[in-house]
């Protein structure tokens, strides 16, 4: 009977898809498309769990089937990442006069996401407070449990390297292993890699004009066949966003957000908070940010589902160069840095939230300048290297609890609702990646407001 009730789910979703692909043929925006696919996904995930309950059988196998559309998307973009990363950096510095524009380009990109992290743990630690969170008010059981000791596990791996062994993690040895994306700093790795290919070949035209040319042609040509591909994929995305929602929805622990709700609460009014400020900056540049917002919303509906930053690089990229306007070289490399540093929720908000809840266990005083303020900068240099996938907020919390002295383990007693808070820090964190890339290329003077203006420039880039 079970196999039943499964076949009748699948052709449930088969037929949202069917759906959608109408709603293609028929000319709806690609905006439209995300969202009919998202709001679908909601409801079919919330049916799913009303009907089957939570943990059932039927309901289990029901999202593993799901999970060919959803996570076989996301493997789609994350088997692109580095190809994209790559050819479009060194491409973009091929096509630099001069290497100073470099070394301008990063410094801008990289200071801003690392101090809006910092001003994102302000938040993190006002939330805290206002709300009044402490971990002595959150009951552990079984699985709490097994999180806490799973933290400490992980704390022993963390605390063998040291601040400069994990900067010297992000220079690749074997490029070859990190283009696979074995290490959470391969993403790094590649850009470095390609950032020197990028200067060897304006060295090399200098010196040898006619192989420079011939090797630029060749990476041009590697490029228009890499963003076919993206096209390709991203063509999927209202499919995959159907299938991730319905799957998160129908397996979110309610009951466990009900139970934790003050702290979920408090998560998302600092993730707001920070997405204001994100948009304030937007127009502090000279830009709308209600134009930013409508540009960027089907990337950060992605991001929101799929959990991914990693992942959402090249719908990120995208949507910077053709409907945002941002130069291509800075779209490229605030995507790809973004996705591993200075990432406003993972980084920022969620452990500085986590240190302030733990602080008083201890017997510490969160709220005294001798606490925030080293808080605030182990924040802002940890932030470097974090992981773009799912995990990367623990692995964040792990380095400054273990930096601040504070014990890991309590931070296990979130692990109910840590799936449905990372929903709303992956969109913060991608979205502080666009917003870098905006004000850099506002900064640099190359943003292109002619596209940034057109309303027609968001189905350009999605449409596909």
């Amino acid at each position: 009977m079970d196999i039943f009730y499964i076949v009748l789910n699948i052709a449930v979703l088969l037929a949202i898809i069917g759906l959608l692909i109408w709603m293609q043929k028929k000319h709806y925006s690609f905006t439209k498309r995300v969202f009919a696919g998202l709001g679908a996904g909601i409801l079919l995930g919330a049916a799913l769990q009303m009907i089957y309950g939570s943990g059932a059988e039927v309901l289990t196998r029901t999202t593993d089937w799901y999970s060919i559309v959803g996570s076989g998307y996301i493997r789609l973009l994350m088997m692109i990442v580095i190809p994209l990363v790559m050819v479009s950096i060194i491409q973009s510095i091929i096509n630099l006069e001069k290497t100073a524009q470099l070394g301008k380009m990063s410094g801008w990109i990289i200071g801003i996401l690392i101090s809006t992290t910092m001003v994102a743990a302000l938040i993190g630690i006002g939330a805290a407070f206002i709300f009044d969170l402490n971990a002595d008010q959150i009951e552990a059981g079984q699985a709490e449990a097994e999180r806490g000791t799973m933290m400490e596990t992980r704390l022993g791996e963390v605390e063998e390297q040291s601040m400069p062994q994990r900067i010297l993690n992000f220079i690749p040895n074997n490029i070859f292993l990190d283009m696979t994306g074995e290490r959470s700093t391969s993403v790094i790795a590649v850009v470095i890699f390609s950032i020197i290919v990028g200067i060897a070949v304006l060295g090399l035209r200098r010196k040898n004009p006619e192989q420079a040319e011939r090797f630029t042609n060749i990476v041009n040509a590697v490029y228009a066949v890499v963003m076919r591909i993206v096209t390709l994929i991203l063509r999927l995305a209202p499919f995959g966003i159907l299938a991730l929602m319905a799957n998160t929805v129908a397996s979110t622990d309610f009951a466990g957000i009900m139970e934790l709700g003050k702290f979920v609460l408090a998560s998302y009014v600092a993730l707001l908070i920070m997405f204001v400020i994100q948009l304030a900056l937007v127009g502090v540049s000279g830009l709308n940010p209600m134009t930013y917002l409508r540009k960027a919303i089907p990337v950060l509906g992605f991001a929101f589902t799929s959990r991914s930053s990693a992942g959402t690089i090249p719908l990120n990229i995208q949507a910077q160069k053709r409907s945002l306007g941002v130069e291509q070289g800075i779209a490229n490399m605030s995507a790809s840095f973004g996705a591993t540093m200075g990432q406003n929720g993972c980084a920022g908000i969620y452990p500085a939230m986590l240190a302030v809840m733990i602080a008083p266990t201890v017997g510490i005083d969160p709220l005294t300048p001798g606490f925030i303020i080293p808080l605030v900068l182990i924040i802002g240099v940890s932030s470097f290297g974090v992981a773009g996938v799912g995990g990367g907020a623990t692995f964040a919390a792990l380095i400054v609890l273990s930096s601040m002295n504070l014990p890991v383990a309590l931070a296990g007693l979130l692990i109910s609702i840590e799936a449905f808070i990372d929903m709303g820090r992956t969109a913060v964190n991608v979205n502080g990646s666009m917003v870098s890339g905006t004000l850099t290329s506002r900064i640099l003077k190359n943003f292109n407001m002619k596209i940034f203006k057109d309303k027609n420039a968001i189905e350009e880039s999605a449409s596909l």
